[in-house]
């Protein structure tokens, strides 16, 4: 951690998609970590298969940073991924589909209560 404190606030994400990948990125000073695709995506179909909600439990236990989620999050499913341990959620479809602005942020503020809760 004190490493990742030296750096001046500046923080740096590494796209994972193992577990092996996510301590890497860890041990090698990372202050979060994408972890996907959890969900199938067009935009992500090339990285392999989704990994799920199991893989993306078993990794935010595995690691001390936080795991954002990312690939094929919707409204429908981002709490899951909250309830798996996610951090925060990297979902651009589920932002662009939504209705308007406040739909948007009744989304925002579902999945931030639903965070604290946990």
């Amino acid at each position: 951690m004190q490493e990742r404190e030296r750096a001046g606030g500046f923080s740096i994400g590494v796209s994972c998609h193992s577990l092996e990948d996510a301590r890497e990125a860890e041990s090698a000073g990372a202050s979060y970590i994408f972890f996907g695709p959890v969900f199938d995506t067009p935009s992500k179909r090339g990285m392999g298969e989704p990994q799920g909600i199991a893989r993306l439990e078993e990794i935010c236990r595995s690691v001390t940073i936080p795991v954002i989620a990312i690939g094929g999050v919707s409204e429908e499913n981002a709490g899951e991924c909250i309830r798996a341990g996610a951090a925060g959620l990297a979902a651009i479809r589920m932002f662009q589909e939504a209705r308007d602005g406040a739909a948007v942020k009744d989304v925002v503020e579902r999945l931030r209560a639903e965070s604290a809760s946990r």
